[in-house]
């Protein structure tokens, strides 16, 4: 399994056996860590494993899922650095799904010790062997349909759909999918669904979700050998559509 075809087949997985992963595979995090490019290089980043077969007591949290390994990502707080861990936090997500290992996002996890290094603490996954499926059909997933998402001004060319798809099935917070998308032949204006007051707990982790979001675009982008550009254009405003907020862009160059 490609990174690109667990997108299509992941699932959050909320029951883990409490038994060790290889080496390999915990290996194999820090080795993608250290060879990844994030949105954002300017800000630093730091990725740690937290087992707790060996230790416990490091996480907490309300409703953190009882897991033998965690996933901590810290970050300076700079401008986007949510975004950045987010985008991140979901490429090591689709690898471990490729070695048999089931992921959970903790958006109410947290550290129980503060780093010495100056870097925030941004969010948990928890990770280990499942107890029941490890995937799911894509049409399990629950989530809204490419025309409720997306606004088309010209007809896209056919990669342009296949990012789409990518992006329509990221996980995010509360499956809030606050992503919406104007779209043309070669590029994407991607905007935030402004939340409602109900929906402020979901705003929380907005950043977050787009960067999960794009981890997954990016992704899909190097599957079909296509490159592009993430940029925010100061001639794009809320009006391409009512009630949201304009994000960046995504520009392609093939």
């Amino acid at each position: 399994m490609t990174l690109y075809e667990a997108i299509y087949v992941r699932r959050s997985i909320r029951s883990f056996r409490m038994e060790p992963v290889t080496d390999d595979i915990l290996k194999g995090i820090m080795d993608l860590v250290a060879e990844m490019t994030p949105l954002f290089p300017q800000i630093k980043f730091r990725v740690d494993i937290v087992d707790c077969l060996s230790r416990k007591g490091k996480v907490g949290g309300v409703f953190t899922k009882t897991a033998p390994y965690y996933l901590a990502v810290f970050s300076e707080p700079k401008e986007k650095y949510d975004m950045n861990a987010g985008y991140v936090m979901q490429q090591i997500s689709l690898y471990l799904t490729t070695k048999g290992v089931g992921t959970c996002f903790q958006g109410m996890g947290k550290m129980k010790e503060s780093p010495a290094d100056g870097m925030k603490f941004v969010m948990l996954m928890a990770f280990g062997l499942p107890k029941g499926a490890l995937i799911r059909h894509e049409y399990e997933a629950k989530r809204l349909s490419l025309e409720e998402l997306c606004v088309y001004k010209e007809r896209p060319r056919t990669w342009v759909k296949e990012m789409l798809e990518a992006a329509r099935l990221a996980p995010s917070s509360f499956n809030s999918q606050p992503w919406r998308f104007v779209v043309y032949e070669n590029r994407v204006h991607v905007f935030s669904k402004n939340p409602t007051t109900t929906a402020s707990k979901k705003g929380k982790f907005n950043e977050f979700n787009f960067g999960v979001m794009l981890g997954n675009v990016m992704v899909a982008a190097e599957e079909i050998w296509v490159d592009l550009d993430l940029i925010k254009l100061n001639n794009i405003t809320h009006k391409s559509i009512p009630n949201n907020q304009y994000m960046l862009s995504i520009l392609l160059k093939a």
